[in-house]
């Protein structure tokens, strides 16, 4: 068995604010993902506004059937000279449906904790400003199955292939309403 990666089982939903006590304030990690055009490769860049600390990952997604709340993660940490020699991939301007376009998806991610359950919340900036995606793993199909949504969340969005992450690369908030109409 090919224990090179980890497996996910995931829902996601859209959800409006925050919930409380919550605030654009409070702990938080800033996500810069660059999507390699081509390829299902990604440079993760996250750091932490309270340490000031950066963390760079190179990840490879893979799509496990038709169900988008199961994919396989393969991880590998990069030291500064890693990441370097990846930067090359950071901003790049990619041409996308006849309109050059950055790899670059940013947001914050939030972490709060419902019915013991961790839940990760993603304010997405940029030009996705207003995108506000809650993302929760589970541990087996049982456990997914019978949570239920947030009651913060307006609508979940886990089977939606729009939302998945290089599918947001040049999307605009008016792009996510004109999907949700």
């Amino acid at each position: 068995m090919d224990k090179t990666y980890k497996s996910e089982l995931l829902r996601l939903f859209l959800f409006e604010r925050l919930p409380e006590p919550l605030t654009a304030a409070s702990s938080h990690l800033q996500i810069f993902d660059n999507y390699i055009e081509n390829t299902r490769l990604r440079i993760r860049s996250m750091r932490s506004p309270e340490t000031r600390e950066w963390t760079f990952v190179l990840q490879k997604l893979l799509q496990v059937g038709e169900d988008l709340s199961r994919r396989n993660i393969a991880e590998i940490c990069l030291d500064d000279a890693e990441h370097n020699a990846f930067e090359i991939f950071e901003g790049r301007k990619i041409k996308q449906n006849e309109r050059v376009v950055s790899n670059e998806v940013r947001k914050n991610r939030y972490f709060y904790e419902l019915n013991k359950k961790e839940i990760e919340l993603d304010i997405y900036l940029g030009d996705l400003w207003g995108l506000n995606i809650a993302r929760v793993i589970f541990e087996n199909e049982q456990e997914a199955e019978s949570f239920t949504a947030p009651p913060f969340t307006i609508l979940e969005i886990t089977n939606n292939l729009f939302f998945a992450g290089a599918n947001l690369v040049g999307k605009t908030l008016a792009d996510v309403r004109e999907q949700l109409a």
